[in-house]
């Protein structure tokens, strides 16, 4: 009479649960229930709008003095200052050109007094 071929060790036998070496993945509760999932906690109410909540920008109107590298621009305003100025995204996409000479509104934060945003080109 002839064997049958050898194919490793024979899986017939009832599982292995319990005992023995873990065949990988998260470890099994009672009842065969997944574990919980990690919630996080409730986020606190969102404080109400009392005064500013965002310091406006300052809108102030100048004159191209300079045209530097990497669209910036030296822009004198009306008050004797200066003050360094790159151009809004929107004069960007539209292909707003600026040379010496041109007026400009300017947008200024009132944290940084020396730089500015150039917001619209007025001639």
């Amino acid at each position: 009479m002839s064997r049958p071929p050898n194919r490793g060790p024979s899986r017939s036998g009832p599982p292995n649960r319990g005992s023995g070496p873990s065949r990988g993945g998260p470890p099994r509760r009672p009842g065969g229930a997944p574990p919980p999932r990690y919630v996080p906690p409730p986020r606190p109410p969102e404080p109400e709008e009392t005064g500013k909540q965002k310091e406006e920008a300052i809108e102030l109107e100048g004159t191209i003095a300079a045209v530097l590298a990497g669209t910036m621009f030296r822009v004198k305003l009306r008050n004797g200052h200066e003050v360094l100025a790159h151009i809004s995204g929107k004069m960007r996409k539209k292909f707003i050109r600026l040379v010496i000479g041109d007026a400009v509104k300017i947008e200024m934060s009132p944290y940084d007094m020396d730089k500015a945003r150039i917001v619209y080109r007025i001639g």
